[in-house]
């Protein structure tokens, strides 16, 4: 995959999203990814408020919450790769998330949530044109929230989601004409001539509608704790294989299925509060896989398995709330963020540190909330098949609050 990749990024086009992992799963996107906990580094799990809305490792979360939140995100990402004396970069922007959460009183909240679990976008060719690999994909993941503060217990709370998969994607590698070696008289022969390997296929999981994450919450008066986990599934990926020439004729399309053992995860995470505004938090992840992944693979002897590591990620944030006063002057309305991540990748040899600033804008009075966060950092890639990474993105959300189904006071 590698020496492929190096081929067609002699000349940089226009392409998207990491190079990681593109014939596996591709890029794991941080789960839940909204753009006031990237600005913090993705910590906060544990953070209560009105305006924290779902979070996708920590479902309990939701029951502290008192008014309604609309949350949406984007993603804009650059990435400059280098490896083998070829650099070169992408530029993508995605949707990463949509978040929707309502409490009920004593009946507890629900929340419903669609996010970006893994993406495979990547569109590169050679200056001359002889060579073009193109990925197109997403794993995406349908979360309904529930969530209830336990009866006289009510530092406590539980909560379960439900994970629903869909998605889909496809590759195409596309060898074009070459006309080193031939006579002038015999280019005519090979004018439009080109090979293409293409597949494509869908993204569900075997066997199960869902699988489902577990959480319990304690919040204090000044730390809030949280611990959860996440069932084990099995991605099923069932794929089509279509030889074509010169776009004009195919062989007999292959069909396979490939199947993709994900392990339970771990998550767990503290958020500790003084002087009423000032958050510091920090929040661990773990996955231990223990199987390679098959990959799309094919023709032109690709790479048949990626191997894997344990998947772990510690993230540590800080957080300064606004006043939430009108009135006062805007800057003390503004959230200010800061944190940092490291990241070991399901990938083997893959790790990755992070850095991020953030902040919070509040628009009028009604608690709506535009949330701007710059992340910055390395991908390193101890493997001869994939490359190392340097990114830049920019998070933007907005957040919207209200009181849907709650009587005037």
């Amino acid at each position: 995959m590698k020496k492929f990749l190096g081929l067609v990024a002699v000349a940089s086009a226009l392409s998207f999203g990491s190079t990681i992992g593109l014939d596996a799963l591709g890029e794991e996107h941080v789960l839940g990814g909204t753009a006031s906990a990237a600005g913090r580094g993705f910590a906060g799990g544990a953070k209560t408020g009105d305006a924290e809305g779902v979070a996708v490792t920590n479902p309990a979360r939701l029951a502290f919450d008192q008014k309604v939140v609309f949350n949406l995100n984007f993603l804009i990402e650059m990435d400059l790769v280098s490896g083998n004396h070829d650099d070169f970069s992408s530029v993508g922007i995605t949707l990463p998330s949509f978040n929707l959460s309502f409490p009920m009183g004593d009946f507890g909240a629900m929340g419903l949530s669609l996010w970006q679990h893994y993406a495979s976008s990547f569109n590169q060719e050679t200056e001359e044109s002889d060579a073009k690999l193109e990925y197109a994909g997403s794993v995406y993941e349908l979360v309904p929230t529930y969530a209830l503060r336990l009866p006289y217990l009510r530092s406590f709370s539980l909560g379960v989601s439900g994970h629903y998969v869909l998605g889909s994607i496809s590759r195409s590698l596309t060898l074009k004409k070459n006309l080193d070696g031939l006579d002038s008289s015999d280019v005519w022969g090979v004018a439009d001539y080109s090979l293409t390997d293409y597949v494509e296929g869908t993204w569900e999981i075997k066997d199960h509608p869902m699988y489902y994450t577990f959480a319990l919450q304690y919040r204090g008066r000044e730390a809030s704790y949280y611990f959860s986990y996440t069932t084990g599934y099995t991605l099923q990926n069932d794929l089509k294989y279509n030889f074509r020439i010169s776009e004009v004729d195919s062989l007999a399309p292959t069909k396979n299925t490939r199947l993709i053992d994900v392990p339970a995860m771990f998550a767990t995470g503290v958020n500790y509060r003084f002087k009423k505004k000032h958050n510091v938090m920090m929040d661990l992840t773990w996955r231990a896989w223990d199987s390679d992944i098959e990959n799309m693979a094919g023709s032109w002897n690709m790479e048949k398995e990626t191997r894997t590591q344990g998947d772990f990620m510690a993230s540590l944030g800080y957080q300064c709330d606004g006043s939430g006063l009108f009135y006062d002057p805007y800057w003390k309305q503004i959230n200010y963020r800061v944190g940092a991540w490291y990241r070991d990748w399901y990938i083997d040899g893959v790790n990755e540190f992070g850095g991020s600033i953030g902040a919070g804008f509040p628009l009028g009075r009604k608690g709506t909330t535009v949330d701007l966060a710059l992340q910055g950092g390395m991908r390193f890639a101890d493997t001869n098949s994939e490359w190392d990474e340097a990114f830049f993105a920019i998070r933007i959300g907005l957040t919207g609050i209200g009181s849907w189904g709650q009587s005037r006071r």
